[in-house]
């Protein structure tokens, strides 16, 4: 993206959930060639092979896992600047038809998991005396949406609590920002009611990589500067207004 000073972001160090593929691997990666100290956490444990980076397997829903992986990842690096919230998962169907153990696991994917994810990494940001987070939340998070209702509202609660966070950090030099993409090219939520393996319009989505490169822009503008909210969807994608 036309504009990003990344070299603004060498020798900090990011803590990034949801990273073992798909968008957070991306950022990951982006992040590292731009000098940044990575930790990467997935409930599995992996993530891309990168320089100066470590891996935990931690489930954003446990608050005592993502407390160690933060205090561990603070320890060896000597603090954390950056927080990339990624972590969620999704499922589509009309709201009456949508299992309630896919509520539960949305609920606390990417409520409760966003809730935990910044409980335990703020501290270490006012520590620094200033910093970023960033939610990757989405377009469905802005408005709503037909047989998404329990993922919309998800990420409508990700997208105010982002909002609400900016306001309360703003002295605290913690900058906090929502990245809100539409439809992405990756395995998230394939084969839970919206997309499956080969469907065409996988091919004229956006790429992890394009998002990647927005949450690159957002973090590396000056610091007098704050990018509360960065929309953005592929061409071939239908408008919502």
């Amino acid at each position: 993206m036309n504009g990003t000073n990344s070299h603004q972001l060498s020798g900090k160090t990011a803590f990034i959930t949801g990273a073992s593929g798909g968008i957070g691997a991306a950022v990951a990666g982006a992040l590292s060639r731009s000098g940044v100290a990575v930790s990467m956490v997935s409930r599995t444990g992996m993530g891309p092979a990168l320089p100066n980076s470590l891996t935990f397997a931690a489930d954003v829903r446990n608050r005592e896992a993502m407390k160690s992986a933060t205090e561990r990842t603070a320890k060896h690096f000597g603090g954390i600047d950056i927080v990339v919230a990624n972590a969620g998962v999704g499922s589509w169907a009309p709201f009456i038809e949508t299992p309630h153990s896919d509520v539960e696991e949305m609920t606390d994917v990417n409520v409760t998991g966003l809730f935990n994810t910044v409980t335990a990494t703020l501290p270490y940001l006012k520590d620094r005396g200033a910093g970023d987070i960033i939610t990757v939340a989405s377009e469905a998070g802005r408005r709503g949406l037909p047989d998404e209702a329990v993922y919309v509202a998800t990420k409508f609660a990700q997208v105010g609590f982002t909002r609400s966070l900016d306001h309360e950090l703003r002295g605290s030099d913690i900058r906090c920002t929502n990245i809100c993409p539409g439809g992405v090219a990756s395995n998230f939520g394939m084969g839970r009611g919206l997309r499956f393996p080969g469907m065409p319009e996988l091919e004229n989505m956006m790429t992890p990589d394009d998002v990647a490169d927005v949450v690159l822009f957002a973090l590396s503008r000056p610091r007098h500067m704050r990018i509360l909210e960065v929309a953005f969807r592929h061409m071939s994608e239908q408008s919502w207004g």
